[in-house]
């Protein structure tokens, strides 16, 4: 996943994204990894425009945030990622309301599960009931956990995986807790749910990406700082995933 969220997408150009997709598209051709890009804005244009330049480039898939500050009618939500999806890429809706301040209600997922390239969603919702209402409504569209500490509790209900921030820095940790999932082992399961709990925490202190940046230039490769209108994160923050991360990893 290039430019969502952690990646910093609003404050990137079009250029920079395209860049970035460019790069991480030819650094993992060789190694049966799928690309999903980050083209989503408030603006459909923009939306199809760079969905248009990430196929061009070979990226694999789309991610498409909920439209923001407009706050559109369900419709115009039908309408927006509809136009999005005529592309031609698979979609992954990103469904995110504490960002975005409006949200994908779930007969609106349902009916855009119609669409051949609707192809997920990202449930950054933070609402077990309507998770649960998205998969009963929408059977045919997999969902994708869009928060760390709800990524057990949904595929307990039915989700299929997660988009993660706390991947960058134990990824290995969460694929067995969602593979100790699939394979049915919910001891094994919670277990490493709550062996991660307090790294999910630690990186959520403060907004997104500012913890986990932090904590990569710290401790595994520079990153580089945020922009603005993003802070580096505080130390008391970098402390916290440093204590987290020295309790994970001493399991």
């Amino acid at each position: 996943m290039v430019a969502g969220t952690t990646g910093e997408s609003p404050t990137l150009s079009d250029d920079e994204k395209i860049a970035l997709f460019t790069t991480v598209i030819d650094s993992v051709k060789e190694k049966d990894t799928l690309v999903v890009a980050g083209t989503g804005t408030h603006d459909t244009g923009h939306s199809v425009e760079m969905t248009r330049r990430a196929a061009e480039v070979g990226a694999d898939g789309v991610l498409a945030v909920t439209p923001y500050y407009n706050k559109p009618s369900q419709l115009g939500h039908i309408a927006h990622f509809s136009e999005i999806a005529d592309v031609g890429l698979p979609v992954m809706v990103y469904n995110i309301p504490g960002r975005t301040a409006s949200r994908t209600e779930v007969e609106t997922l349902a009916a855009l599960a119609s669409h051949p390239n609707i192809a997920a969603v990202k449930d950054a919702v933070l609402d077990l009931e309507f998770t649960s209402a998205t998969i009963n409504r929408a059977p045919s569209l997999p969902v994708y956990s869009g928060q760390d500490t709800f990524t057990l509790p949904m595929l307990a209900v039915g989700a299929v995986g997660v988009v993660s921030v706390v991947g960058h820095l134990a990824g290995l940790t969460i694929k067995a807790m969602v593979n100790a999932a699939y394979e049915d082992d919910w001891t094994e399961a919670r277990r490493l749910h709550n062996d991660l709990l307090p790294l999910c925490e630690a990186c959520f202190l403060e907004s997104n990406p500012m913890p986990v940046k932090a904590a990569m230039d710290a401790f595994w490769e520079p990153v580089g700082s945020v922009r603005l209108p993003l802070v580096p994160a505080s130390d008391d923050t970098v402390r916290a995933i440093e204590k987290a991360l020295g309790a994970l990893q001493g399991l």
